[in-house]
């Protein structure tokens, strides 16, 4: 068969499934994202029908959902916001960085894995996949609360965080020297500081050159803006996300308005690839022996991500329901920490490495939706108590 009609194929009996479990997941009311990350493992390696060609190309579609969740994320604040939230969020930072890098650091420690493959772990459980979080605010209406603010300062610090780390344990997994790795640093570090001031000092800019009184040219422009932007700074050992988001922050008013309606149905459909192609990169056969030791740390993380969520939400006079909702937000684990566990596969850090974290991370990609939609009548409980 023709190689673009086996692509045609694939692809198409992935969205259409898609959909049908979007449509089951609204009828039980759940979030589809475990139903997709489900759909994942069946296509993946180890499977029941592994895909043959359409791969590659869910790969792409994935990177271009995360971007545009970001970039979406991004137009619901301004600069002014952003700056404002970091400055007070700095403590909490710091906070969640210490809780959440500790467990999967200790763990490979404790192992006896070695300092170079704790460095990895402890990226492994910091993060929280700033794509899903994005997700789980959009479909349960959380984007207007007061403590979404909170969590989204946490979620650009620890992006900003991921702009050091990264081209660290890249120099750590490749044995540089101390001048070397200091250089892969400095311009990740050069280049977080360059797209943040041209986000937040020459915004109006920006929008000058997007606005567009035509939908479809207003659509093409601005993604076109965040792909590029997104490109530039994964070429500079800056995350995509970070891109998209800036883009998104640097954009306001009612350009942001319309451009998040023209967006929106583009979103969730590369969203929902994203969280496929999360799923295939996921072996199913090798998860059952580190299972266990997967759910533990994930247990783990659950409590300490609840605890930076309630500790910066109660700094910002956030009440009991919003700190509640701030911690369950930053539970799931996703694109950086796949990211991280394969930088270390590969470099030889530890063979088990790789499949802990992906249990790990299966764990709460999945648990973090699902914890959200499930507590958020306990939540209404104690904010209408309050």
């Amino acid at each position: 068969m023709h190689h673009t009609a086996v692509l045609f194929l694939e692809f198409g009996a992935i969205i259409l499934g898609l959909g049908l479990l979007g449509a089951l997941a609204l009828r039980v009311g759940i979030s589809p994202i475990p139903l997709y990350l489900i759909a994942g493992l069946a296509f993946g390696t180890g499977g029941i029908l592994p895909l043959a060609t359409s791969e590659e190309f869910v790969a792409v579609g994935a990177e271009i959902g995360v971007v545009l969740l970001l970039l979406t994320l991004g137009l619901e604040y301004n600069a002014d916001e952003l700056a404002t939230s970091l400055r007070g969020n700095a403590r909490a930072g710091l906070v969640d960085l210490v809780l959440n890098a500790a467990p999967g650091a200790i763990l490979a420690l404790l192992l006896g894995w070695g300092p170079v493959a704790a460095v990895a772990m402890a990226g492994v459980t910091y993060a929280t996949s700033s794509g899903i979080t994005a997700k789980v605010l959009s479909d349960l209406g959380w984007i207007g609360n007061r403590e979404t603010p909170v969590v989204l300062s946490l979620l650009v610090f620890e992006d900003l965080t991921m702009a050091i780390y990264l081209p660290l344990l890249t120099a750590l997994l490749a044995g540089l020297s101390f001048v070397g790795g200091a250089i892969t640093v400095g311009i990740a570090l050069a280049t977080v500081s360059v797209v943040l001031l041209v986000a937040l000092r020459f915004g109006r800019v920006i929008e000058a050159f997007v606005r567009s009184p035509n939908n479809e040219v207003l659509l093409l422009k601005v993604v076109g803006l965040a792909l590029v932007v997104a490109g530039l700074a994964q070429q500079l050992q800056v995350s995509a996300a970070v891109g998209a988001f800036l883009v998104g922050i640097a954009l306001s008013g009612e350009l942001a308005h319309d451009a998040q309606a023209l967006l929106a149905p583009l979103r969730d459909l590369f969203a929902a690839v994203f969280f496929v192609f999360f799923g295939l990169q996921t072996d199913p056969t090798k998860i059952g022996p580190v299972a266990g030791l997967a759910a533990l740390l994930a247990l783990v993380s659950m409590i300490t991500k609840l605890l930076t969520g309630y500790y910066a939400a109660r700094r910002a006079g956030i009440a009991q329901a919003g700190r509640a909702r701030a911690g369950i937000a930053l539970i799931p684990r996703g694109e950086f920490n796949i990211v991280i566990a394969g930088l270390a596969v590969a470099a030889g850090a530890h063979p088990d490495l790789g499949p802990l974290a992906a249990a790990y991370v299966l764990i709460l990609a999945a648990f973090g939706p699902l914890a959200a939609r499930l507590v958020q009548p306990f939540i209404t409980a104690i904010a209408k108590r309050a």
